[in-house]
């Protein structure tokens, strides 16, 4: 089975790499590598230019996961002329897009920290995230949780990426914040993204070196999306 290698899980701020396009269809371009994350775990895909041998380019409007979870599928915009199965192609993300979010998917880890209940979903686009808590009863204040998440944020606290085994996820089970969450099946390795003193969870998500490069933000929005579900939404400043 084809697998594509998936360059952001190495090196999240890597713009740009070259690749062999080894598929084209309908649903999308295949390559052999990309630094395009698929859209997954609530993050947005990346948007991103593919540069052919004669100088031609293709925008792509989104990165998606094929049925098979193995495979990363670039989706053109509409009536961009394709490649050719074998080219060989620069891909280059729009990287103050995938930058921003970088810094928010970071930020919600945070968020999380601060409200120690279990996580039914979240969302992040570039200028927005929301994260939705199994929370009956809310005493949540937004001016308190943006008070809270900036300092944490000008902590300057340093990102660490590492990787488990599923045994040793299993025998963690408290790390899974996220209900119904479970890593793919077959996977050797899991990784774990830990914000030191303050957060520790598998997320195969893109996230900032630091907390301070996430900058200022604001709490914008506390919802009661169902009897036992809140939503809490997090913009830029």
């Amino acid at each position: 089975m084809t697998v594509t290698r998936k360059r952001f899980d190495d090196d999240p701020y890597l713009d740009h790499c070259s690749a062999t396009v080894l598929a084209v269809s309908d649903a999308g371009i295949e390559l052999d590598e990309t630094i395009c994350y698929a859209r997954s775990g609530g993050q947005a895909g990346d948007t991103a230019t593919l540069t052919l041998e004669d100088g031609r380019t293709v925008t792509i409007a989104d990165t998606v996961y094929a049925d098979d979870r193995a495979r990363i599928l670039h989706v053109p915009a509409e009536g961009t002329e394709l490649p050719r199965v074998g080219e060989r192609v620069t891909v280059t993300i729009d990287w103050e897009r995938r930058h921003r979010l970088m810094r928010l998917h970071t930020c919600l880890h945070l968020l999380g920290s601060l409200i120690p209940v279990p996580v039914t979903g979240c969302g992040i686009s570039p200028d927005s995230a929301r994260i939705d808590f199994d929370l009956p009863e809310s005493t949540l204040d937004k001016a308190v949780l943006t008070e809270q998440l900036n300092a944490l944020i000008r902590a300057n606290t340093a990102i660490r990426i590492t990787l488990i085994t599923p045994q040793e996820l299993a025998a963690q089970p408290e790390l899974v914040r996220t209900i119904g969450a479970a890593p793919p099946a077959g996977t050797s390795s899991i990784r774990i993204v830990e914000i030191p003193g303050v957060d520790r969870q598998p997320c195969g998500g893109t996230h900032v070196a630091n907390t301070s490069e996430i900058g200022a933000v604001v709490v914008t929005k506390i919802e009661k999306k169902s009897r036992t579900n809140r939503r809490v939404v997090v913009n830029f400043a």
